[in-house]
């Protein structure tokens, strides 16, 4: 964080909000008082201590902070797309307080120096947490292991290949048993790379009607079988990133069955747009992996609402105008997504398509739990808060993002639920300006 937090501390007191956590307990009217960066009462004993500040919650949710397992913050690298700065403020006005940053940065995060570098950047200039994913190879390129003894020792809380395939099997389980010794979690974002090719799109009725290329399911599946069978093997601790089809949350749910230690995500873009949002040729939704079926948009949702996804992300990929203004097929892909998650979460809630609580659990205990940390309201907690009123609204554009990166997925459309403010270790990373 961005500043000495024992010498801002003061005390703090919300009255009035609706205490959700992320294991499904709710108390409505309830208040909850803050000191030392912890939770130190709540109930009556918080409404009657004293505190600097008093804040009215009535009419908002109160729950643990917003936890998101991939998160592109473009630092160091390519700073007209983004900043450790920029999309940490962004993450903080989405309701995150901790996010951890993907190792596709320039240079790549393959060595305990670059991880430093953006721990220090971080603590100077994040307003929230910001826990670094190390690179699994060297440059990401799938050849040879990367130092993950050094990267570990630097602070990292995982180790991946970000977007990108690892294409030899045999180097795959060398990184599996290799990341094994040193107890690190691996996050794969499953792909075949032969299978998938020079596609873009998911390989349905869209791709036939528009003549784009597509990437069959099986590009997923069959990368998701591989390292499932290699991560029973190897005993290591496996994370599968960014699911996208329904065969894989089958493959999924039968893998714990087994008893294999495998956890997952989806991005949100993934429960809400479906292959359909592509027909206009619209770059903004050039994802990958790609938008799919409305079948699999279901089965990511059920495999929500059951826990068998662990975790809801943002996916955030922040782009310049230029990346996004190409031919569909030579625009760069990633939605400018962290501010919006919870919005659109609370549209699926609002259909009926998952439950409030089901929504925040995948975003506060659900991933935490996958990084060995926790995010509950209990007294004595750390106070990482996210406080929002799911029944204000706010329309995504230039006046209200603060992301470097303007392609939202939703501009221009009013959305539920708007984050008043978000506290990490009891200090305020986003408060909600007055208008």
């Amino acid at each position: 964080m961005s500043v000495d937090k024992k010498s801002s501390w003061g005390s703090l007191k919300l009255m009035g909000g609706r205490l959700l956590d992320g294991d499904g307990r709710a108390s409505d009217n309830v208040a909850l008082l803050i000191r030392e960066g912890r939770i130190a009462a709540m109930g009556d004993p918080a409404s009657r201590a004293d505190a600097d500040e008093t804040i009215d919650a009535e009419g908002c949710v109160i729950t643990p902070g917003l936890v998101d397992l991939c998160c592109n913050l473009r630092e160091p690298g390519n700073g007209q797309k983004g900043n450790i700065a920029s999309e940490s403020r962004a993450a903080a006005h989405g309701g995150f307080t901790t996010v951890c940053a993907s190792p596709e940065t320039s240079p790549v995060n393959d060595s305990g120096a670059v991880t430093n570098l953006i721990r220090d950047v971080a603590a100077t200039r994040s307003p929230i947490r910001v826990l670094p994913i190390g690179a699994i190879t060297r440059g990401l390129e799938g050849d040879m292991l990367s130092d993950m003894a050094g990267l570990a020792a630097a602070g990292c809380v995982a180790v991946g290949n970000g977007s990108r395939g690892v294409r030899n099997a045999r180097i795959l389980r060398r990184c599996m048993a290799y990341a094994q010794t040193f107890g690190l979690t691996v996050m794969f974002s499953p792909e075949n790379q032969a299978l998938a090719a020079d596609g873009y799109a998911h390989d349905g009725l869209v791709t036939s009607r528009l003549g784009l290329l597509g990437i069959p399911e099986v590009a997923e599946t069959a990368a998701v079988m591989e390292m499932l069978l290699l991560a029973e093997e190897t005993g290591v601790r496996l994370h599968l990133s960014q699911l996208s089809c329904a065969r894989s949350v089958e493959m999924l749910a039968e893998a714990r069955r087994r008893g294999i230690a495998v956890t997952a995500d989806v991005a949100m873009h993934q429960l809400v747009f479906t292959e359909e949002a592509l027909a206009g040729f619209d770059s903004r939704f050039h994802v990958r992996p790609p938008l799919r079926s409305e079948q699999d948009r279901k089965a990511l949702i059920a495999g929500v609402r059951e826990g068998v996804i662990d975790a809801i992300v943002s996916q955030h990929q922040p782009q310049d105008t230029a990346a996004k203004q190409a031919p569909l097929a030579a625009t760069e892909p990633g939605l400018s997504s962290v501010e919006s998650v919870l919005s659109l979460g609370l549209e699926l809630v609002e259909l009926n398509e998952l439950a409030l609580p089901e929504l925040i659990r995948a975003l506060t205990s659900g991933p935490a739990s996958v990084i060995g940390r926790t995010a509950s309201l209990a007294e004595g907690a750390v106070a990482d808060l996210c406080v929002f009123d799911p029944d204000a609204f706010w329309t995504p554009g230039d006046a209200t993002l603060v992301s470097l990166g303007r392609h939202a997925p939703v501009t221009g459309r009013e959305l539920p639920g708007v984050v008043r403010l978000t506290l990490v270790e009891g200090l305020k990373a986003w408060e909600q300006p007055a208008s």
